[in-house]
């Protein structure tokens, strides 16, 4: 991608954010069997813009990060719906089995309170034999992202997007060996955090992520009429 076609940055927020990634995605428009799946919670505003434009139903994927203890900020791995689990290498931090399970066990909890709180007692939308585009806020390391693409392919889409409005160069590169199609709108270097590249990047709450949810299904329910 040449310099030229980068969007500006920083974006002003989320949902303009995913307005510039549908424009990168418009040869999707239409396609049937297409599915946007957001991860919560700071994709989904990102999701909801994408699903809005391409006209395609809206749905979550739960992920989660798995910290290193004493050191959450940094990701060992990450576990995905379905029991997926995808670990880092890491080097210079020993972790022992026991202190990773305490950990995976935590997230798990929240894994599932999460999924039963957006969906709001709704079953997830089915995945396979779909077009399905995953999207996030942005791309660092990426665990989160491969950790989605893992658990995803398990559910067999017929074809499988990675799109973000901005990442890491070599976190985009290296995403395109395990899906199908890899959209970065923005790649600058040197990059830091995804948070850099937006001016307004609050923290998405369980409810903002509720409410686009319902938003989201509603308006493509009456599109199908």
């Amino acid at each position: 991608m040449n310099a030229a076609s980068e969007p500006r940055l920083p974006f002003a927020n989320r949902h303009q954010a995913g307005r510039v990634l549908a424009q990168r995605l418009e040869a999707y428009r239409g396609r049937e069997n297409l599915l946007v799946l957001a991860l919560p919670r700071g994709g989904v505003a990102v999701g909801f813009e994408v699903a809005h434009a391409l006209q395609a139903p809206l749905d979550v994927f739960v992920v989660r990060k798995l910290g290193f203890p004493g050191h959450e900020e940094y990701a060992m791995g990450a576990i995905a719906s379905g029991g997926v689990r995808v670990m880092n290498p890491s080097p210079g931090m020993r972790v022992s089995p026991q202190a990773v399970a305490t950990v995976v066990a935590r997230e798990q909890d929240e894994l599932v309170r999460r999924e039963l709180l957006y969906r709001d007692g709704k079953s997830a939308v089915g995945i396979r034999g779909r077009t399905v585009i995953v999207v996030d806020d942005g791309l660092a390391t990426g665990s989160t992202m491969r950790a989605a693409v893992t658990a995803i392919r398990q559910q067999h889409p017929a074809h499988l997007v990675v799109a973000v409005p901005v990442g890491a160069q070599e976190t985009c590169e290296q995403l395109r060996r395990e899906a199908d199609d890899v959209v970065c709108a923005a790649t600058p270097e040197p990059f830091h955090a995804v948070g850099l590249w937006y001016r307004d990047f609050p923290q998405a709450s369980d409810d903002e992520v509720r409410q686009l949810l319902e938003e989201a299904h509603r308006e493509h329910a009456l599109s199908m009429h």
